[in-house]
């Protein structure tokens, strides 16, 4: 029996973790070994969070078995709410970016999804990978004739394209021409995910740091995607997965297991509790 642990060795006081391929396995299973780690998280006093792309109702699902109680950061941090899922932050993208930003998502061929509110627009719902993402977030995409209209109270635009050079170059154009206004990430390999300037998983940090009056030095980050190198960059102690890019791991302080092979439960076991 693996003997009590009173507390971290590096002084962490709270523990921020990706979801899709980081704290669940390739096919989303949450895993018996990632539940016990948090619990072990929870009896050493180290408080336990959750950040994602993902909509904030994608999310839910982890409150309970993991007992969540602490804030979780939706859409890359463009809205924070409570466990009990009421909202305690949001940054909307400015309305006079939101057709600009479409507008290079088209011309870059990209398929470009919306999300305004709780609300997730699609030109197509037969469109690439909304299937599985409507299994990741436990929503389903609305079908509009076009996003005419919708360019006010967006939390997040998705402009989606298999083709890595495609993304590459339309998040260079965003970022170069937008800088000030939005951020530019990928959450996936096939995503470009665009939110408010501000939302991004570093700002995560620093909200959880300000709420529970921590320094971010006594914060521990894991992720696999370069949207979670935000997070790498304010946090006091980073870990990046086995399965993520180079580039990623290259940001991170150390690197743990593939998702696929219990990553996440390895890094908590032997680099924060151990």
């Amino acid at each position: 029996m693996t003997s009590a642990v009173t507390a971290s060795p590096r002084g962490i006081k709270l523990v921020l973790s990706d979801v899709d391929g980081t704290l669940v396995t390739p096919d989303k299973t949450l895993t018996a070994r990632a539940v016990q780690a948090v619990t072990r998280l929870r009896d050493a006093g180290i408080m336990f969070a959750l950040t994602s792309a993902r909509p904030p109702q994608a999310l839910t699902r982890f409150v309970e078995p993991l007992g969540l109680e602490t804030p979780l950061g939706a859409f890359n941090g463009g809205l924070i709410v409570d466990a009990q899922m009421r909202i305690l932050e949001t940054k909307e993208i400015a309305k006079e970016l939101s057709a600009p930003v479409i507008n290079v998502l088209e011309e870059h061929g990209m398929d470009i999804w919306v999300y305004q509110g709780e609300n997730w627009f699609v030109l197509d719902e037969n469109g690439p990978h909304i299937e599985h993402e409507s299994l990741g977030c436990s929503c389903e995409p609305i079908e509009v004739a076009s996003f005419h209209g919708l360019d006010e109270g967006l939390l997040k635009v998705v402009g989606i394209s298999d083709d890595s050079s495609t993304n590459a170059a339309a998040r260079a154009i965003i970022s170069e021409r937008f800088a000030s206004g939005v951020s530019a990430s990928q959450s996936q390999s096939y995503f470009l995910d665009v939110t408010h300037v501000e939302a991004t998983k570093g700002h995560v940090v620093t909200f959880l740091a300000n709420k529970y009056s921590l320094d971010p030095r006594e914060i521990a980050v894991l992720g696999d995607m370069h949207n979670d190198v935000a997070m790498f960059q304010v946090a006091g102690f980073s870990v990046a997965m086995g399965n993520a890019l180079e580039e990623v791991q290259r940001a991170a302080d150390v690197v743990t297991n593939s998702n696929e092979h219990e990553g996440f439960a390895h890094a908590i076991e032997n680099f924060i509790l151990a």
